[in-house]
């Protein structure tokens, strides 16, 4: 294969190799960068837990919740008592569902439906920091789920969707053979189950709208919310969660959907979401029996990105292990495979972004001194959370996996327990030692309520991080992610939240102007261009795009400082952590769903916003990767 010239594309000039050997496996939907990392750690962790299992490896003491989530790796290993059982653990849950006559019993039972058997509601509810005072938690609610990744995928001319529809209706239809339910009942049930959640989708957020997040926060009295709700019993709902501590406060996530309640939820449809919560209960549950129904109720999700087959027993037995028992497991991950040395050394990394940072803000251009000021308090005050947690949150004290229980009844319950425990959480202090993400996960983030940012250890590997790798290299992966990560407390999210976590105005208003133009100029750079067979919208995508142009900007601020550096090894990394392959149907369903960039234009664009890149390569106005200075934006 010919040679890109890295003028003309930088991304497919480091990667194209790699793209060439990379094949995504069957069970995934994607390869390479962070996908390959992902894969890296499960495969050290597999063998862990199998020799956990086996009894080769001992689990640490002071970690009784892994010994829990081996106890749950075992259990979906044993495949016969599953197969055995077949459809059997679920008839039972399916039942209270099927018993619930008319809205004055589901009204009178609806939270034990929702805890014992995990019904679905016909709102969703969580407790989550309250946005304007993020030192105590709140009760936020907001539609049920979609079938479909988005409302754009219901639209008439999307064939996707259609597609998608048709796949989850014969899934669906194909589980409810195993039900007592007559044919025609099963005809009836798959037909309410798509009729409500198309009504349900006219009335939800788009993913779009879902990315302005400060959006979410639409406090209202519980009166207002339970006239809204209505014929549901939603105060009645909140009594038999809380009994006497009824919140009186109700954050509206999704006013559309909350004002519209009635349009698919009222007297006359109530049978058909009776129907609809059932196939969904019946679908959810699928993952947890036999192995064929497992298969099964997976079809639909395997279509929605393109993976052609389930991940072995093994895999899956570990995937919901970990997943269960994240925050330990990561623990444990990270006590044995990050090592201190790496820790110390990228901490020292985040301190020197951090600064920087605070150079950059204090030399900007289009901010008072006022706002800068308030811009400074938020990087002294920001939580560096590096690696793993010190010790597991007490939630994974309570989640025991019993020898006797099949496997549904052991998620159910542990649902239970989990759903209980978060819905405790209401009006008492936030935790802002909790993590966000844990030890294993491949990612990084930034919790606008509680201003800290989080790199569990999974991603501290190469390409991004690495002893063994220069300065150079570092910074135009881990480095850049670290910014990257650090600007989000100054995207058009982050910045509507003070140095607290709450939504707070400390801008002038001249500054907040100066700052929408830029970002204005940043979604004008991404709109509209063609990938994949669809385009992108520069609108969903701006908070990342933001957050990387400030990565970019403050690495290259501490290369610049340096003598023993390399600008060419820093963009050739910069674009190898970007390397990916995936399905069709991912990257499609990606533009409309995702709010990061697709990984190509996140190596190709950024880097052209800035002199060292043209200086480095020589770029000039002939190369494919060169921009008129007149249209390079540089936020921070």
């Amino acid at each position: 294969m010919e040679k890109v010239r890295i003028q003309d594309d930088l991304y497919h000039h480091v990667n194209n190799e790699k793209l060439e050997e990379l094949v995504i496996p069957d069970d995934k939907f994607m390869a390479g960068g962070f996908a390959q990392l992902m894969e890296d750690v499960e495969n050290i962790m597999r063998a862990d837990f199998a020799a956990f299992e086996k009894g080769e490896k001992e689990i640490p003491e002071d970690l009784p919740a892994v010994k829990e989530a081996v106890e749950l790796y075992r259990k979906v290993l044993n495949a016969s008592a599953r197969n055995e059982e077949g459809i059997a653990p679920a008839l039972k849950y399916l039942d209270k569902v099927q018993c619930i006559h008319d809205l004055k019993q589901f009204n009178e039972t609806s939270a034990s439906l929702m805890l014992e058997a995990g019904m679905p509601m016909p709102l969703r509810c969580e407790i989550q920091p309250d946005m304007k005072n993020a030192d105590f938690n709140a009760f936020y609610i907001k539609g049920p789920s979609m079938i479909l990744p988005d409302t754009t995928y219901y639209e008439e001319d999307n064939e996707a969707g259609k597609m998608l529809l048709g796949v989850f209706a014969q899934m669906a239809g194909e589980l409810l053979k195993l039900t007592p339910l007559s044919e025609q009942q099963q005809k009836q049930y798959v037909d309410d189950t798509l009729a409500f959640d198309r009504n349900v989708s006219k009335v939800s957020k788009s993913m779009l709208e879902w990315a302005d997040y400060v959006k979410d926060y639409n406090p209202m009295p519980l009166s207002q919310v339970k006239e809204y709700m209505s014929p549901f019993d939603f105060e009645g709902f909140l009594k038999q969660l809380y009994g006497d501590r009824v919140p009186e406060k109700i954050i509206v996530s999704d006013p559309k959907a909350a004002e519209n309640f009635r349009s698919y939820f009222n007297e006359e449809n109530f049978d058909q979401y009776l129907h609809w919560a059932y196939v969904n209960l019946l679908v959810k549950d699928a993952a947890f029996l036999s192995e064929d129904i497992h298969t099964l109720g997976s079809t639909y999700s395997r279509a929605l990105f393109g993976i052609a087959k389930d991940p072995i027993l093994e895999k899956q037995a570990y995937q919901l292990a970990s997943e269960t028992f994240s925050e330990p497991v990561g623990i444990y991950y990270g006590r044995t495979y990050f090592g201190e040395e790496a820790k110390a050394d990228v901490v020292a990394m985040v301190k020197e972004i951090i600064n920087t940072y605070k150079e950059r803000i204090a030399n900007n251009e289009f901010l008072a001194a006022a706002t800068k000021e308030k811009a400074i308090l938020k990087l002294d005050l920001m939580k560096i959370k590096m690696g793993y947690p010190d010790e597991a949150e007490e939630l994974y004290g309570l989640l025991k996996v019993e020898e006797d229980e099949s496997l549904l009844d052991t998620m159910t319950k542990l649902t239970k327990i989990r759903t209980l425990y978060q819905l405790d959480k209401l009006n008492k202090p936030v935790n802002r030692n909790e993590w966000l993400m844990p030890g294993h996960m491949v990612n990084a983030c930034y919790n606008p309520f509680a201003g800290d940012i989080t790199f569990p250890a999974g991603i501290l590997q190469a390409p991004f991080y690495s002893l063994k790798q220069t300065l150079s290299e570092n910074l135009g992966g881990i480095g850049a992610v670290i910014a990257h990560e650090i600007s989000h407390a100054f995207d058009n999210n982050g910045a509507q939240f003070d140095e607290k976590g709450n939504i707070n105005n400390w801008w002038t208003q001249a500054d907040y102007e100066a700052f929408r133009k830029k970002t204005q100029e940043m979604i004008e750079i991404y709109d509209g261009m063609d990938f994949y067979g669809g385009r992108v919208n520069g609108e969903l995508i701006v908070s990342e795009n933001i957050a990387d142009n400030g990565g970019v900007a403050v690495t290259l601020h501490i290369m610049g400082k340096r003598d023993d550096v390399s600008y060419e090894e820093y963009f050739r990394n910069w674009a190898r952590i970007w390397c990916l392959k995936a399905t069709e149907q991912y990257m499609q369903m990606a533009l409309v769903n995702d709010v990061h960039a697709p990984d190509e234009l996140r190596a190709n664009i950024q880097p052209r916003f800035f002199q060292e890149w043209y200086d480095t390569f020589g770029v000039t106005e002939n190369d494919g990767m060169y921009m008129a200075p007149e249209k390079r934006v540089v936020i921070w």
